[in-house]
């Protein structure tokens, strides 16, 4: 009997939480990238999402790289929630790379070194290469325990249209393909030199069988000829991995353990150097992919001024940055300019903006957030959230469900009545209530006074510079 060898991997499992856009699966465009006005967790902003959708088209064409987006508009309509849709659409095979400005400074690093590597996890290199696989429809999976329930062996029966070959199983294949779920009636492949099981869908001479399907299911073909094959697998590895892969200082264990420092630049021009001659050798194809920096306002102007000369290097990706600032002082400078960003890489980007949702925009929005986080609304619950979305703000409304489904618990209620929001509507105050009660009681907080002598706008001076637009408007 043929035998399988295995690679020791250790599997890591991950926690699945509910975060702020799980909800989020996609841009929630028709085929002529029309928006719809809900679809895959999308809700409003239809231009913005269609400006989105060309974009990711563009991405995917290959068509559109070294180029900055900005998507500009008030806290909450969306922005973060766009980005995310637009990663989801792209899938896993192009690099999406998501930043928060404050983290460059906040790593054991240079800003620019920070940058950079943001900038080659962005780029992808897709390599072609070779291997040994085995690829058949499963017929049986015998699996044998110990007594004591330690060690497990057994038989794996695989066939073709024409042969069929048993295997044998060790821990670790077993463990694969009960991880994989695999059955009887599966068509997978195995990667013979690292172990690894892919299941490729359900043969269609199970189609007819009773068994629990889901509404996904994939039927495909029993493969042909011989079960072992050599076959090009396709690997994409972003540029970074491979600069930590290749430096001496760092080596391979340190892309799991996060802690990469600084790679020097000499190394980076050997590897570029390679990638290129892998291009012309056909053996790999460069994958320009998106890098979002959320908040970009709080970057300071090393930052921006080195943006604008690595958009025109060769190997750069898409830029997405977003802002929620109107015209506001650029950090590092005496300088205000609108949304934080000097006008040299303004000029550069192309803006999509946001607008703030319609009250029927909210009510889907929370509607869609109570059946992710499974809670119950009563109609008349979900048109106060509604209410206080309008008046307050979405985030506030939205936060207000699971504290509210809590408070339905304790009193061991299946839904969230009025009550429990009002409830949690004295519990939790809003910004507006919040600045209210600073107003109220100003005296009693200890505040920072003005040094300029005058009102300070921004943390600036009243006769401080602005860029891009006339002194007189700001101050009317």
């Amino acid at each position: 009997m043929a035998q399988i060898t295995t690679s020791t991997e250790n599997t890591i499992q991950t926690l699945e939480r509910i975060g702020s856009h799980s909800h989020v699966k996609g841009l929630g465009l028709d085929e002529r990238l029309e928006p719809r006005q809900n679809a895959q967790g999308m809700v409003g902003q239809k231009s913005a999402r269609k400006a989105a959708g060309v974009i990711v088209k563009m991405v995917q064409e290959g068509k559109i790289a070294g180029r900055a987006i900005l998507m500009a508009g008030p806290p909450s309509t969306g922005k973060t929630a766009i980005a995310m849709g637009m990663a989801q659409t792209l899938g896993s095979d192009v690099p999406f790379t998501m930043l928060s400005a404050s983290e460059v400074f906040s790593l054991e690093m240079s800003k620019t070194e920070a940058l950079t590597q943001a900038f080659r996890r962005s780029i992808g290199v897709r390599i072609r290469e070779e291997a040994e696989v085995v690829e058949g429809e499963v017929v049986e999976i015998q699996i044998d325990r110990s007594l004591t329930g330690a060690t497990k062996t057994g038989k794996l029966t695989v066939k073709t249209t024409d042969m069929e070959t048993i295997y044998e199983l060790g821990n670790k294949m077993i463990d694969s393909l009960q991880k994989e779920k695999v059955t009887a009636g599966d068509v997978i492949a195995i990667d013979k030199a690292s172990g690894r099981i892919t299941k490729l869908g359900r043969s269609f001479t199970r189609a007819r069988d009773y068994d629990a399907m889901g509404s996904d299911t994939k039927f495909v073909q029993c493969p042909e000829g011989e079960l072992q094959r050599r076959k090009d697998v396709v690997h994409t590895v972003s540029l970074h991995e491979i600069d930590v892969i290749n430096s001496r200082t760092q080596g391979f264990l340190a892309l799991f353990a996060g802690d990469t420092g600084e790679i020097k630049p000499e190394l980076r021009d050997q590897i570029n150097t390679k990638v290129g001659e892998w291009r012309e050798e056909g053996k790999a194809d460069i994958v320009p992919g998106v890098l979002f920096i959320d908040e970009v306002h709080m970057l300071d102007i090393e930052c921006f001024s080195f943006l604008n000369r690595a958009l025109e290097s060769e190997l750069a990706p898409l830029v997405i940055m977003a802002s929620n600032r109107g015209i506001t002082r650029i950090r590092g400078t005496r300088f205000r300019s609108p949304h934080g960003l000097p006008i040299d890489l303004l000029d550069r980007v192309l803006i999509v903006s946001t607008k703030p949702y319609e009250q029927e925009d909210i009510k889907e929005i929370l509607q869609i957030r109570a059946q992710e986080e499974e809670v119950t609304l009563k109609p008349e619950a979900l048109e106060v959230l509604t209410r206080m979305g309008a008046e307050t703000s979405l985030r506030y409304a939205i936060n207000l469900i699971t504290t509210a489904s809590l408070a339905a618990k304790r009193r061991k209620a299946d839904a969230v009545e009025v009550a429990d929001v009002r409830r949690v509507y004295n519990l939790f105050v809003d910004e507006k209530r919040s600045v209210q009660y600073l107003r109220e009681h100003a005296e009693q907080f200890m505040s920072e006074t003005d040094d300029f002598g005058g009102k300070e706008v921004d943390g600036l001076a009243p006769g401080a510079p602005v860029v891009g637009i006339s002194h007189t408007s700001i101050l009317a």
